[in-house]
């Protein structure tokens, strides 16, 4: 498996910094489980839909696809020296660790922060890798075609769980906002699943939250810089229509 098997299924791939020839190369086992991981995903529509707080379902079965193989949380501790006395000590936090033979490689999941997690991330990956702590820090987000259709796989995911108005939302565990609830109502002559699913996306899946077109922004600001990075975008294919 290759970053060109994800990009054939659709998913966004970039890489800053020779990240590419440095993956194939001298993590070639790492790279496969990562887009063998990935290859595996399937969303069930009625997750994007569901209340409930904590870690997104998508999240957390990821995670575990990559700690099977040995993708690990890791908190890594810097600590420097003057003269033998101790002068600087600072830890980062990184969700997916991968020790290896030829290096180590950071990655994180953000599937739907504050898009300021990609500066956390960016800036994180940077600064291990100044230290020589990593190789290749990693990010793993929602795609353009994801952000861009998830309004139309939110409208026929709410259709397919029979929801005709605000009271059929309760099945799926969902309390809108009275900010919701109010564009609704105001659109008299609308109909619910053209009106609420737009409104639902901009308050949980909005402009502002962590997705490709985001961390591309970054990107070309030159945030990371000069770490190795690997990009990957969550494709919309990756959902399926299944009945809670």
């Amino acid at each position: 498996m290759s970053l060109s098997d994800l990009q054939r299924s659709g998913f966004n791939v970039d890489t800053k910094n020779h990240a590419l020839a440095i993956l194939q190369t001298d993590f070639p086992t790492p790279l496969e489980e990562i887009c063998l991981a990935l290859l595996e995903i399937e969303i069930p529509c009625y997750e994007l839909i569901q209340g409930g707080g904590g870690r997104a379902p998508i999240t957390t079965r990821l995670g575990q696809s990559f700690s099977k193989w040995g993708w690990l949380p890791r908190r890594v501790v810097i600590q420097k020296t003057i003269n033998g006395r101790e002068s600087n000590v600072t830890s980062h936090e990184i969700d997916h660790f991968r020790e290896d033979i030829n290096g180590d490689l950071a990655l994180e999941i953000e599937w739907n922060n504050k898009d300021p997690f990609f500066d956390r991330d960016l800036e994180n990956f940077q600064r291990l890798h100044a230290e020589g702590a990593i190789s290749v820090g990693i990010i793993v987000t929602r795609g353009s075609s994801f952000q861009e259709q998830m309004t139309n796989i939110v409208s026929a995911c709410a259709e397919a769980q029979g929801v005709l108005g605000f009271d059929d939302l309760r099945f799926l565990g969902v309390s809108p906002t009275s900010r919701q609830r109010t564009i609704v109502e105001k659109q008299v002559n609308a109909d619910f699943l053209e009106a609420w699913p737009k409104s639902f996306v901009a308050d949980k899946f909005g402009q502002s939250t962590t997705h490709w077109e985001q961390l591309q922004r970054r990107i070309q600001r030159g945030v990371g810089n000069p770490c190795p990075l690997l990009m990957i975008g969550i494709p919309a294919a990756v959902v399926s229509e299944s009945i809670l």
